[in-house]
């Protein structure tokens, strides 16, 4: 087992030296030390690590895939020694989080920076896109996601908060169009809308009775981006359909007005999303938690503001 894990860490300093030299210098090791552990790794797998040349060292597929799985493990490793070392619940290594542009930037990332703060050796990488990207094949720890989930049998979802959306518009523009009293005059206004891949998603507005009704808006403005919609509503452009902690500022200020507040608003789970693991790492888990238990107060304080 020894001699496995040594190989491992061989593997792992020559990837992120470049070379088999450069990688021995680290390890002090002689070349030729470093060069005989990769050909026996290769060995025992059966498969080419690297593609060699005289002047470059490179990962084949094969070496690619071991390389990240070997790369956790010697986080889960290092986290490991350093519990025992510390007694505590410290964690270190790199936790790789992928999260919705505005909604990470705002609620998430503020909770996951705080956390960081907590434990000195952990290193944060947070990506903010809206798109829904592979965990396993692009290296994230963790996803924060909303609405509705597919279906996955390699990944673990917990819930970690609602966030409500609003109808709102700008005073100018309620003054020049008036109020609208029900979905049937709401229809007539100009609307912002929300665009993804090219197609115009519709407003939810739930009834007293819970009963979820779906509003095709007229469409003046179509944009892939909340915070340019939430602008070119404050600007007057029409009514939007938007969540209460983008808008939170902006109706504060009366520089919003919230629309049809009878009718209560339509929310959307947040969830936490991660690789199937038999032993989730302690670096996710206290990464889960502490989004469970900080972002639906964050979220509760929004919305009772309102």
């Amino acid at each position: 087992m020894t001699d496995r894990l040594n190989g491992i860490s061989v593997f792992v300093t020559a990837v992120e030296a470049g070379s088999f030299a450069l990688a021995a210098s680290r390890l002090h090791l002689s070349r030729s030390a470093v060069g005989k552990t990769i050909a026996r790794l290769e060995q025992r797998l059966a498969v080419r690590l690297f593609h060699r040349t005289t002047r470059s060292l490179s990962l084949t597929d094969d070496g690619a895939l071991f390389y990240e799985r070997c790369l956790r493990a010697l986080e889960e490793i290092r986290t490991a020694e350093t519990l025992l070392e510390s007694g505590k619940q410290q964690v270190s290594g790199r936790l790789r989080v992928s999260m919705p542009v505005l909604f990470g930037r705002m609620c998430i990332a503020p909770l996951l920076t705080s956390l960081a703060r907590e434990h000195p050796g952990l290193e944060l990488e947070l990506s903010f896109n809206d798109r829904v990207v592979d965990l396993i094949e692009d290296g994230f720890d963790l996803a924060v996601r909303n609405g509705a989930l597919p279906s996955s049998s390699g990944l673990v979802a917990r819930s970690i908060g609602d966030h409500r959306m609003t109808l709102c518009a700008a005073p100018a523009y309620l003054q020049q169009h008036g109020e609208p009293e029900n979905l049937e005059q709401l229809t007539q206004h100009d609307a912002v809308t929300y665009m993804r891949a090219g197609v115009v998603r519709n407003w939810l507005i739930p009834d007293n009775g819970g009963k979820v009704q779906e509003v095709m808006p007229n469409k003046r403005l179509q944009m892939d981006d909340l915070q340019a919609m939430a602008d070119a509503t404050v600007a007057g452009f029409g009514i939007a359909w938007l969540p209460c902690w983008l808008v939170r500022e902006a109706l504060l200020k009366g520089e919003l007005v919230r629309l049809m507040r009878d009718r209560p608003g339509m929310s959307f789970e947040a969830h936490a999303v991660w690789p199937q693991t038999p032993h989730l790492p302690l670096k996710v888990r206290l990464a889960v938690d502490t989004l469970v238990s900080k972002l639906p107060p964050s979220l509760a304080q929004v919305e009772k503001a309102l």
